[in-house]
């Protein structure tokens, strides 16, 4: 059911796999996310199982409706004192969460895109991120750390980050449009990219760890998880397989 990542004793952070729910069809069967035309009972007995699973509260499970854009949201216990329907038009057109909440599950929702989870060490912040393409090219990653450094301080020295199952290098054949774009934002480097009978191919996990590094976050404290949800979809949600009408993995953090 759960991917866990080993990135700090006090902190639980982890990616949901495609086992361990009741979800069926293409969101069968951990599906957590209401946003992709599950049926909504089944998300709500998923997401009931995932909370006991992490131990945590319902409503403690904390997931934006991400428009791949680069707006990052910080979770304060004023968040929890908003109405339902408050919270829900908080997290609307958000793609990156932080907190410095204990208890509280912040995360993104992923089915190729990159998910991106940050832990401060020094003063125990996390942070979740969604880079797809789009948030990718728009540097989404260092934007979220930059929020983490002006709302508490948070430096690269510090930081731990995981970066978690999401379309590979191989799998992910781009137009030129695409290819144009990234080299256009800056993404230069050429081990970024290889083409394949005719076709670029990009490394967005590569992409996002260059962006981490940027910020000073050492390359021996950044976690690639290296599975291809393309290549695994039969455990791992993956919506160029499945199709877009289908489930998402959660993947996220938890400060204990």
């Amino acid at each position: 059911m759960m991917l866990y990542y080993d990135i700090a004793n006090n902190v639980t952070a982890f990616t949901t796999t495609r086992e361990g729910g009741c979800s069926i069809g293409n969101y069968a069967s951990m599906n957590v996310n209401p946003y992709c035309g599950d049926a909504p009972e089944h998300i709500a007995e998923n997401r009931r199982r995932l909370c006991h699973e992490l131990n945590i509260l319902p409503h403690h499970l904390v997931m934006p409706h991400q428009t791949h854009q680069t707006k990052v949201a910080t979770i304060t216990p004023q968040f929890f004192e908003y109405t339902q329907e408050q919270q829900t038009a908080y997290l609307e057109g958000i793609d990156a969460l932080m907190t410095d909440m204990k208890g509280i599950a912040i995360g993104v929702s992923t089915a190729d895109c990159v998910p991106i989870l940050i832990y401060d060490t020094r003063h125990h912040v996390a942070a979740a991120i969604h880079a797809g393409w789009r948030g990718t090219v728009q540097r989404i990653a260092e934007k979220a750390f930059e929020e983490m450094g002006k709302y508490y301080g948070t430096t690269g020295c510090d930081c731990k980050a995981i970066i978690g199952p999401s379309i590979s290098k191989e799998s992910f054949e781009v137009g030129d449009e695409v290819y144009e774009t990234f080299r256009a934002q800056g993404f230069e480097n050429e081990q970024l990219y290889s083409t394949l009978n005719g076709k670029w191919h990009i490394d967005l996990w590569e992409c996002n760890r260059q962006q981490l590094m940027n910020k000073k976050i050492d390359a021996h404290n950044i976690h690639v998880a290296g599975i291809c949800t393309y290549q695994s979809s039969d455990r791992f949600f993956s919506a160029r397989k499945l199709g877009i009408q289908s489930g998402r993995l959660f993947s996220g953090i938890i400060l204990r």
